[in-house]
């Protein structure tokens, strides 16, 4: 069985711990629609009582409404018993020509806009902005946000000063967020990074990390954080249907077709679709925690039990033969001398 608890594991290498769930606060700052303030308040609520300690949040979500909601909502929590990561990269700075309401998916009013910044300087303002905002005296992980068109400054200037804030104890753990998985094997590889955060690019519908970064972290010793499992919403429901999206957009109908072959897999396992595209991330022994938005208390409930749905061995099997994920996913059933990697560097779950 494919089962994973709310129990912590460590981000290789340093002494961060995450629930295997996490919270993401992206929806709480009104991504596509408004999230009513006590919805959010009382998604983070139901959150803590079902056991997550991750929370996930960034400027970007509703130019900073995710950052100040999520900080209000923890205020009176223990902080030793939570972890919070946020990103750097986009400064949210006064916006001259608003035009009302934000153009980049969130609702929210435009009066701040968002700049493209991977300097020392820019890191260190982004840092002390989401700090306010959310009123914490710390970040326990800081990622670098889709840095794709930044590559130089981001690899050159934000990860060096993320690791010497991480090396003087102010931060706990770095890295960097992004929605292809290339440019987080390099900077797995070639910096200072101990985590990734990786949407939507190790699937039941796209196993592309495979090729990259998930050998890398293996290779390395080092942690991946999965989101976008649901690839957008296409794996969210028992039954996929036409005009659900697909990272971002409307699901092409080859899509919606392969993602009801594997829904009608996954009920003859006696599970559901949206229960294995959780289950499915936990197969490869290199992701520590699979991180979902949740607007409200019902979002909470749904995702928890999900998550905590045993999903039969044996599903991965039938789907591999198949052809419906690739051979190289195993679950469980891994190598032996994989697991030992894993083992010998530290990892570590505490139920």
């Amino acid at each position: 069985m494919t089962h994973q608890s709310t129990g912590r594991r460590t981000i290789r290498g340093t002494a961060v711990e995450l629930t295997g769930l996490g919270f993401g606060a992206s929806t709480i700052g009104n991504l596509y629609k408004l999230t009513p303030a006590e919805d959010a308040a009382a998604a983070v609520e139901a959150s803590w009582q079902a056991g997550i300690r991750y929370f996930d949040t960034a400027p970007h979500y509703g130019l900073g409404l995710s950052e100040r909601r999520l900080g209000a909502a923890l205020r009176d929590r223990p902080r030793a018993e939570y972890v919070v990561s946020s990103k750097v990269g986009r400064l949210l700075v006064p916006n001259e020509t608003s035009r009302g309401v934000d153009g980049e998916g969130f609702v929210v009013r435009d009066d701040l806009r968002r700049q493209w910044d991977f300097s020392r300087d820019g890191v260190l303002r982004s840092l002390e902005a989401t700090l306010q905002r959310t009123g914490l005296d710390r970040l326990d992980v800081v990622y670098l946000h889709d840095p794709d068109d930044h590559w130089r400054q981001a690899a050159e200037e934000a990860m060096p000063t993320l690791a010497e804030l991480r090396d003087q104890g102010v931060i706990g753990a770095i890295g960097a967020g992004m929605n292809q998985s290339a440019m987080l094997s390099r900077f797995l590889r070639e910096t200072a990074a101990d985590v990734v955060m990786l949407a939507g690019r190790y699937t039941l519908l796209d196993q592309s990390a495979l090729d990259d970064v998930l050998p890398a972290a293996l290779e390395l010793g080092k942690s991946v954080v999965a989101v976008g499992v649901f690839n957008s919403g296409l794996l969210s429901g028992d039954w996929p249907a036409e005009g659900m999206k697909y990272d971002y957009e409307d699901a092409p109908p080859a899509l919606v077709a392969r993602a009801r072959e594997i829904s009608a897999v996954c009920s003859a396992h006696g599970t559901t679709l949206p229960a294995a595209a959780i289950a499915f991330a936990y197969t490869h022994p290199s992701i520590i925690n699979v991180t979902l938005g949740m607007r409200n208390r019902e979002h909470v409930t749904r995702n928890v039990e999900l998550h905590r749905r045993q999903v039969p061995e044996d599903l991965w099997n039938d789907l591999r033969a198949r052809g419906l994920i690739r051979p190289e996913v195993h679950g469980e059933n891994q190598d032996e001398g994989v697991r030992d990697v894993f083992d010998r560097q530290g990892d570590r779950a505490d139920s």
